[in-house]
């Protein structure tokens, strides 16, 4: 039996199964069954395929966007429109046969787009030269998902492999944009995210705040700082047992459920934000694109009318959370032309230190900096402080 037909055994077994306090144990522990086959799936035995000719493009700038999608949903457009880049389009499927290229500047940021060929059936297998696109993909920071409304059939069946697939490159991602028809927005919005969390992709979330640490002896010690209304000490051996984990302290700072510890115990899952891109809004009426405005985490926009292209870049920019830092050499005006652009989260002097080349930290002495991150400017501030958006910073290396 195929990892694919253990799952929907599980699955439906689940199904038939009646929740309730009797049920519990036996639900978590298929859920942890569940949870183990699916890690098979996200990483298979032996790896993926090289780049191949036509996919290995030079990885340039701050960022780096893939467009995934299925044959002819728009893709290419959205690239021409955005890049300013021509890709060919065309009224028949398979238009794009290989990676093409496309730089944004933004606030003073490079990112690099890329158009990758649409997604078939098969393609974790190679198909489609499936394998070439996905190598590609793992290098991309955030990925753009294109549906077709027009699809919803074909879409359904295929959907699973395009979470396959963008659970091998969301260990690189910084955001995930989602593009969706208008037309159908939440149908297919609940369809990714129902997929994407099954795959271990957790959108707009933060993680469980779980205590959980193996131990050689001492048995289960299991600590609550709430009533819990899914989980008790029977539930968590059940469910560490699949793990065969019988010594370990857990503590549930909050009413936790099942999927939150196997989350937890799995220690594999990435929670990304994500941006829906609702598409096609010309074929709507103001009344309903009032409503979609309400879509949390959203963006109505039409790609071949350019439309909102502003809030579009705008909210990329803040989920995104990249740091602009401007240098002044000594005895110069500071330089606001080329600033060196940080990731969330790597925002230390360091981490600018690094960015500019990696021998400057080993003369390190100190940094001037101005800006919102110190209190008075220049502020003397060692490699461990961490910098704002727009801060100017000078360094000065030991003699």
């Amino acid at each position: 039996m195929s990892v694919l037909q253990k799952i929907a055994e599980i699955e439906a077994e689940m199904a038939r199964t009646q929740r309730n306090k009797a049920t519990s144990g036996h639900l978590g522990l298929l859920k942890a069954r569940l949870a183990k086959l699916r890690r098979e799936l996200i990483e298979p035995k032996g790896g993926g395929g090289g780049a191949g000719e036509g996919f290995d493009v030079a990885k340039t700038g701050d960022a780096r966007i893939g467009f995934v999608g299925f044959p002819s949903v728009g893709k290419s457009t959205l690239l021409s429109n955005l890049a300013g880049v021509y890709s060919e389009v065309a009224a028949y499927e398979f238009t794009t046969l290989t990676t093409v290229p496309g730089v944004i500047r933004y606030k003073g940021a490079k990112i690099q787009l890329l158009d990758l060929p649409g997604i078939i059936e098969g393609a974790k297998d190679g198909k489609g030269r499936g394998k070439q696109v996905i190598a590609v993909a793992r290098t991309c920071v955030l990925i753009f998902t294109v549906l077709d409304c027009l699809k919803p059939l074909f879409h359904r069946r295929i959907t699973p492999l395009i979470t396959l697939f963008l659970c091998s490159v969301a260990r690189t991602c910084g955001l995930i944009f989602i593009v969706l028809d208008c037309l159908k927005p939440l149908q297919h919005k609940r369809l990714i995210e129902h997929e994407l969390e099954g795959f271990g992709i957790r959108l707009n979330k933060d993680p469980p705040n779980i205590v959980f640490k193996k131990k050689d002896k001492g048995g289960l010690n299991l600590q609550t700082m709430c009533a819990q209304t899914e989980l008790d000490l029977d539930t968590v051996r059940t469910i560490l047992s699949e793990y065969k984990i019988h010594n370990a302290d857990i503590t549930l700072r909050y009413d936790a459920t099942a999927e939150d510890l196997i989350d937890v115990v799995e220690g594999n899952r990435v929670y990304i934000p994500c941006i829906y891109l609702l598409n096609k809004i010309d074929q709507i009426s103001i009344e309903e694109l009032d409503i979609i405005y309400r879509i949390p985490h959203c963006v109505p926009i039409s790609a071949h009318h350019k439309w909102n292209f502003d809030d579009l870049l705008e909210k990329m920019w803040d989920y995104l959370g990249l740091v602009r830092i401007y240098t002044k050499p000594k005895g110069q005006l500071p330089d606001y032309t080329s600033p060196v652009v940080l990731r969330r989260g790597h925002t230390t002097v360091e981490d600018f230190c690094n960015k500019l080349h990696r021998s400057i930290i080993k003369e390190f002495k100190y940094a001037l900096v101005w800006g919102t991150s110190v209190k008075h400017c220049p502020q003397n501030v060692g490699k461990e402080h961490p910098l704002n958006d727009e801060d100017v910073v000078q360094i000065l290396k030991r003699v």
